[in-house]
């Protein structure tokens, strides 16, 4: 009897796998019909070199690889071709901003640039390593997140800028490069840890002086879903490029490991997780897209890696499930839409954010964001590997 529900389970574990890369392909053809131009992502409207439009492109491109479908690669292909001009210039970026959003969309120009070796592509990449030189940095050495915001690591920028600059380090040898990218992760993982849930807050304030950050630690008041599911994505994607020899690899899977064994005690009956992660039940909260598939992604892409042990497969699968059964509607005209998608959360800045529970509850919730469909598409591909 044992052996029949174990081969039972076994069979339905790689049905809904393979039916995973099903739903990776119907939903990127959903998001092209949506956005006929990969600038269009998120709603864009107008050119641009966007944080959301480089996480969507990837999600494409990785969907190529998985594939073969050369589609995904020309939607990819078009945007940067006609975002860098011949001199190499990106339209609408101004490295002195210093604004790390910017970097996140040069991990899609290096996957590009490696695939055409096109010579303004390089010297794209070059300005947003160039960028990085001068990058300010709180007194630990972790970027800031933008200019405007000093003194401060938010989760966010973890993942917009180490992930890219590790990538950069190995492929054009610069090895104190890639030391300092898994050390910016290590150091905002241990100024955001919280030991007694195992979760991680939003961002951090070396200096205390900002209204959200606590006077004692420098935390932001709440557990955000989204800049959780950022921040672990940084982690499994900056293994990508980080030696098996390294002397710090072994802290990063720890991490992985660490998010793996914390989060499905705040997942929900159906899968999911919620906008303010240890609070699902209180009043107001909702189970978000973004972070679901965040979580989702990097799971899959831990279990795959060997990073952490092939049952947390499950976690994500149960994730997958619940996103597709409770957050994916078909529209009349076929296409798939992912629904409770968080548009936007921060912190400070003008009007005032001040990390609350109930600023997190009322920012403005949409459906099709970049930011959980980008990640929804790359988990499913990792669960049909």
């Amino acid at each position: 009897m044992k052996k029949l529900l174990l081969l039972t389970a076994v069979i339905l574990f790689t049905v809904q796998t393979g039916w995973s890369q099903k739903w990776s392909v119907r939903f990127a053809d959903s998001e092209m019909k949506r956005f006929p131009q990969a600038w269009q992502l998120d709603y864009g409207t107008r050119l641009y070199f966007g944080y959301t439009q480089g996480l969507g492109t990837l999600a494409f491109y990785k969907l190529w690889k998985a594939t073969g479908d050369k589609k995904y690669y020309n939607y990819v292909y078009q945007w940067l071709d006609t975002i860098v001009n011949a001199q190499g210039k990106i339209h609408l970026y101004e490295p002195k901003t210093y604004n790390i959003d910017f970097i996140n969309s040069g991990k899609t120009l290096m996957a590009m640039w490696k695939e055409t070796k096109l010579p303004k592509f390089k010297i794209a990449l070059d300005s947003l390593r160039g960028q990085m030189k001068t990058h300010p940095r709180t007194d630990e050495g972790v970027f800031f997140h933008k200019k405007i915001y000093q003194h401060q690591i938010w989760l966010d920028g973890l993942y917009m800028g180490d992930p890219f600059l590790a990538e950069y380090a190995v492929t054009f040898k610069e090895p104190a490069l890639l030391d300092d990218a898994i050390n910016q992760i290590l150091i905002g993982a241990k100024r955001t840890y919280d030991a007694k849930t195992g979760l991680y807050y939003h961002a951090y304030d070396e200096s205390r002086l900002q209204q959200w950050a606590d006077k004692k630690t420098g935390h932001s008041p709440n557990f955000w879903g989204r800049s959780i599911g950022w921040f672990y994505m940084a982690v499994v994607d900056i293994l990508d490029f980080v030696p098996k020899n390294h002397p710090k690899r072994a802290q990063l899977i720890a991490i992985a490991k660490g998010l793996a064994d914390t989060l499905p005690k705040y997942q929900d009956k159906d899968g999911l997780w919620y906008q303010v992660v240890d609070q699902p039940t209180r009043e107001g909260n909702y189970a978000e897209a973004s972070a679901s598939s965040m979580y989702m992604y990097a799971i899959a892409k831990a279990v795959n890696k060997g990073y952490i042990a092939p049952k947390y497969k499950a976690v994500a699968l149960k994730a997958f499930n619940g996103i597709t059964r409770k957050l994916i509607k078909t529209n009349a005209d076929g296409t798939l839409s992912l629904t409770q998608c968080c548009a936007v959360a921060g912190l400070g800045g003008k009007p005032y954010r001040d990390g609350s529970y109930e600023y997190y509850i009322h920012e403005k919730i949409r459906d099709n964001d970049a930011k959980a469909t980008g990640p929804f598409i790359m988990g499913c591909i990792e669960l049909g590997k």
